[in-house]
């Protein structure tokens, strides 16, 4: 009876440790346990390298659209052929495509997902209509027909977010099918409370508005050998996994207004002015400054029309997964070429006069700076132009365009918080031009896999800013640009937070409580420890170049990013991976104890010895030259040798623990009291077998007088009151 108590006890007490441990971000398993059951089984899809491999394969979507948007009603006119391609080894029985404007139906279930609580401030009359008084926004896709080539009737069931196509007969490997959707919908003034979003208008003062259109048709969601179908419900926060294909698409709205897309401008000389079209060609021979298409003086008279008469742009994009457009008469519009090595690309932005002078000194230079960066990083840009494109309250991309936030105050005020937040979220858009637009991760599932990679790139382009911007002079206490995320340093908040609002980054975004934080800065950070403290920059640079390269207009998963970056390196980094990415633990590494020992001599059988004691009673150093055994040594040594010999006779253990789970290098420096410092970088391996402390003993030649553990703040350490020795 006894011995079963014992047992029961013994096991109630290792729960309670368990837990305690599982509090503070320490789990069972070990930090060095390989990932092999985490990662999927490598096949002739996707190889053990982190390649592709020689069975892989992708499905292509093209599509033929034309375009109407009515500017009164606020509604989109929809008229879409899409002939899909199988790729794949296997017979499709259906089709999935995605009706992402359904989650701003009236009846969407999206908005039973967030918490409402009593608002006691004083709100006007209008406000309290609004919210209580009101219907809900009547959005989400209106389908007018869906029929095959031959003009028959196709079955479908529509389930929130995706629509199911079911097929007369499966479609067989190499089969192509083409079908027709027309549709409409209400567009959403993504800046009125209970519509939001990442498309939609912005109303101006003066009546106009900034149209910025995306998720606007629908579109085929992906089939690959990782899922298969792609059948996750878009909510609103995590975005989207598309196919690569062609887009033919016509838009026609008001001729007074300007319009940019994805895509080549077919019709430039019906759409442009003369003088527009002259402008544009100046454009691409202007690598230092924008050139205007369409200045502040015409946008300003262009506004305050409004033309009933209607103009058709055309559009042609090859290889790219997705499109969009952004339209209005209120646009400037300036453009500068961007050299590449052997390739002009054209850089652009549209923003109305109340963006600048912050836009028309910014932004499209940024866009240009951006493109060289990243590009350096990757591989080149591959497509004709990037847009940046002035939508206040958003930040959002699609291939050659995206929408950016960032403007003066009415009066004409830029502050610092503003001027940096606008070029970070240019440089984060058209950076996603990137990741996924190009290296096409599946961001409903990982959005980590684009906004934590682009997070680096980004960082890593910000502090790389006066290449494009020498005369920058940045805001007080700054030596390079202010960036929110990517140091170390400003992850740590983040990592400190209690465990049960943790998440590792492996969890699909949905799910996430602290979703910046964790798909954006620590991914982001984590690639940064990863270049400048783990693996440094060469090996890193060609290791993510391979990573890019091997999956440029491809479906990369986690695993091929883990395994091409392991691959192209001939680093294991498991403990790497698993730490970061697959748990919530945190870096914290301290100095425990340090305990200085001197030489003293002593007798052993009548012979001169050395001893270490922790007393002061240490040998005068001018006596080592006089010691005998010393002389006689030295004499025998190689002049070579003997002339680098040390004289070290100041001593220090010192005990390095490891409070936090997840492992880091241990960088230490050490600074001497004639003011020199020596810095010493231990590889992570040095945990291997010592999971709680690592203790080293040192020889110096003069007295060390502070010893400090990450001086620059590289790791992530969350607590750094632990980090410094001093003599006292």
């Amino acid at each position: 009876m006894n011995r079963i108590w014992c047992l029961i006890l013994s096991f109630l007490m290792l729960s309670v440790y368990a837990q305690e441990d599982k509090n503070k971000g320490h789990y069972d398993e070990s930090p060095f346990k390989q990932l092999k059951e985490e990662l999927p089984t490598p096949n002739m899809f996707r190889t053990a390298s982190g390649a592709p491999g020689p069975a892989y394969y992708q499905q292509q979507a093209d599509y033929k659209m034309s375009i109407r948007l009515d500017e009164e009603k606020d509604v989109i006119y929809g008229d879409e052929t899409i002939t899909y391609t199988n790729n794949s080894p296997d017979m499709l029985e259906y089709l999935w495509v995605q009706l992402d404007q359904n989650m701003r139906a009236a009846d969407s279930p999206t908005k039973m997902l967030y918490e409402s609580k009593a608002d006691t401030r004083p709100m006007t009359i209008e406000t309290y209509s609004k919210r209580y008084r009101e219907g809900a926004f009547d959005g989400g896709f209106k389908l007018e027909l869906l029929q095959d080539a031959n003009g028959k009737d196709m079955q479908f069931i529509i389930n929130q977010t995706m629509m199911r196509i079911d097929l007369e007969k499966p479609l067989a490997p190499t089969e192509k099918i083409s079908f027709r959707i027309k549709w409409n919908y209400n567009i959403n003034n993504y800046r009125k409370e209970g519509e939001g979003g990442r498309s939609g208008f912005e109303l101006m003062e003066d009546g106009n508005k900034i149209y910025v259109i995306a998720q606007f048709f629908p579109r085929m969601a992906v089939y690959n050998d990782v899922e298969g179908w792609q059948n996750m419900q878009f909510w609103g926060r995590s975005e989207f996994a598309l196919p690569f294909g062609t887009y033919d698409v016509s838009i026609t709205v008001p001729d007074d207004h300007v319009l940019n897309a994805t895509g080549k401008l077919m019709n430039e000389k019906e759409v442009l002015s003369n003088q527009q079209y002259q402008r544009m060609q100046q454009a691409w021979k202007s690598y230092d400054k924008p050139v205007m298409i369409v200045n502040e003086a015409e946008a300003t008279k262009a506004e305050k029309s409004r033309s009933k008469k209607m103009k058709t742009w055309k559009f042609f994009a090859d290889n790219v997964r997705d499109f969009a457009f952004s339209s209005s008469r209120k646009f400037i519009w300036d453009a500068m070429a961007v050299k590449l090595n052997d390739k002009d690309v054209i850089a652009m932005s549209l923003y109305p006069r109340e963006a600048n002078p912050l836009w028309e000194e910014y932004s499209t230079r940024t866009v240009a700076h951006t493109l060289k960066e990243y590009s350096n990083l990757t591989f080149d840009y591959p497509y004709h132009k990037a847009i940046s494109v002035s939508a206040e309250d958003q930040g959002m991309e699609y291939p050659m365009i995206c929408w950016n936030f960032g403007r003066p105050t009415k009066d004409g005020y830029v502050s610092d918080r503003t001027k940096y937040g606008m070029i970070a979220v240019i440089i984060h858009e058209i950076g996603h031009n990137f990741f996924p637009m190009i290296v096409n991760s599946d961001e409903r599932q990982w959005t980590w896999m684009d906004e934590g990679l682009n997070t680096f790139l980004q960082y890593t382009t910000e502090q790389n800013f006066k290449k494009s911007f020498p005369n920058e002079v940045f805001p007080e206490g700054f030596d390079s640009f202010p960036s929110r995320r990517g140091a170390p340093k400003d992850i740590v908040e983040y990592m400190s937070m209690p465990q049960k609002v943790l998440e590792p980054i492996m969890t699909q975004g949905d799910h996430v409580h602290n979703f910046g934080a964790n798909a954006y800065g620590k991914p982001g950070t984590a690639l940064v420890v990863l270049r400048n403290t783990v693996m440094g920059k060469k090996l890193f640079d060609h290791a993510f170049r391979t990573y890019a390269n091997r999956w440029k207009f491809k479906h990369p998963t986690p695993a091929d990013f883990f395994r091409t970056m392991e691959d192209a390196s001939a680093m294991d980094l498991d403990w790497f991976w698993r730490g970061w990415f697959y748990t919530t633990w945190y870096v914290d590494m301290g100095i425990e104890k340090v305990t200085p020992y001197y030489l003293q001599k002593t007798q052993v059988n009548g012979e001169n010895r050395l001893q270490f004691v922790e007393k002061s009673n240490e040998i005068d150093p001018a006596e080592f030259k006089k010691m005998k055994e010393l002389k006689q040594l030295d004499s025998k040594m190689d002049p070579k040798v003997r002339k680098d010999l040390k004289n070290p006779t100041y001593f220090y253990e010192v005990v390095y623990n490891r409070p936090g789970k997840l492992i880091m290098p241990l960088l230490v420096t050490f600074e001497f009291e004639d003011g020199t410092v020596k810095e010493v970088r231990y590889p992570y391996m040095m945990w291997r077998l010592n999971d709680e402390t690592f203790t080293k003993f040192y020889g110096f030649d003069k007295p060390v007088k502070k010893i400090t553990i990450d001086a620059k703040q590289e790791t992530a350490d969350i607590d750094i009151s632990n980090n410094v020795w001093t003599v006292m």
